[in-house]
């Protein structure tokens, strides 16, 4: 990490936030054996120009992990910019482009990854929606608000392609589960393509669904993704007072030995956030961090031998 030259204030506020990110308990990552990825929904960022401050403790936060997948990342790019030299050199993004009308609220999905231990491995792109065939026109007769959007990566003998989305909010509980089920069966589809381009998929985002025993987490669920053990823990909230688990990480995997029993919810609130901000309240420290904690998993990269005992289990077979 590489804060540099900063006021007395941020380096007393990153000691408190590093004491925060301790109790977290995120492993290092280990080259070619593990590393560790998180999704994390930052409130409008990129909206409104942030203080230094914030863009110390977001990297801060951001550098703790391998690959993370940012939502709510906005038309301006002016702020993730900032972020990058404090990352250091090692560090990149890619990140789709922005929507301009109100349901895609002018919002990136992006992807920051330390290319120590993760590289781009070539694909990125958004999820169309199926079309169908209208006269001489193929038309998407249902699509969802923000575009999910999906790359290509490899870590050690692991290549897997990540998809990140932000689900609607909307006025309607039953629109935003429709969303949920279209994007499942999206992926079901994805899956099951001849030519796909990995068969790991490890799907990530704000999803806006309130509890794992809740329809819509049933319906992300219901075309066979699945959640790692480690996360499958309704106390796990993604929102500032944790009962809400908005955020997800799940995925369809080959081997079950890729996701270990590490994972959690980094908590950079802990209830308090004068800490970091005194002179701000709750809702304006939520413009400067997120009103979303960041949920991360340990993912094995090594699993060379696990391909290797299944090929020899087959030909055994």
């Amino acid at each position: 990490m590489f804060h540099g030259s900063i006021s007395l204030e941020i380096a007393e506020g990153l000691k408190v936030l590093q004491a925060r990110i301790a109790n977290a308990k995120i492993p290092p990552s280990k080259l070619d054996e593990s590393i560790v990825i998180a999704t994390w929904n930052i409130r409008e960022f990129g909206k409104k120009k942030r203080s230094e401050a914030a863009i110390h403790y977001i990297a801060e936060i951001i550098g703790q992990f391998d690959l993370v997948a940012v939502v709510e990342l906005r038309d301006n790019l002016a702020d993730l910019q900032r972020i990058l030299p404090i990352l250091g050199p090692y560090w990149d993004v890619v990140y789709s482009d922005m929507i301009p009308d109100a349901g895609g609220n002018r919002e990136r999905v992006c992807y920051m990854f330390d290319k120590r231990a993760v590289s781009f491995n070539g694909l990125a792109a958004e999820a169309s929606p199926p079309r169908i065939k209208r006269g001489t026109e193929y038309i998407s007769e249902s699509g969802w608000w923000r575009a999910p959007y999906l790359a290509s990566f490899k870590s050690g003998s692991f290549d897997f392609v990540a998809f990140t989305t932000h689900v609607r909010w909307g006025d309607s509980d039953a629109s935003r589960q429709e969303e949920i089920q279209r994007l499942a069966n999206w992926l079901d589809a994805k899956i099951n393509e001849k030519y796909s381009e990995d068969k790991d998929i490890i799907v990530m985002g704000d999803f806006n669904i309130p509890s794992l025993n809740d329809n819509m987490f049933k319906a992300i669920v219901s075309k066979g993704l699945k959640l790692p053990k480690a996360l499958a823990k309704e106390d796990l909230g993604t929102n500032l007072v944790k009962d809400k688990r908005y955020d997800q990480i799940l995925h369809y995997s080959q081997f079950d030995e890729t996701f270990t029993n590490n994972g959690g919810v980094l908590d950079f609130y802990d209830g308090n956030h004068k800490p970091l901000f005194p002179d701000l309240d709750k809702t304006e420290f939520t413009f400067q961090m997120s009103d979303h904690l960041p949920l991360w998993i340990e993912i094995n990269t090594d699993i060379a031998g696990v391909v290797l005992d299944q090929l020899i289990q087959r030909k055994n077979g």
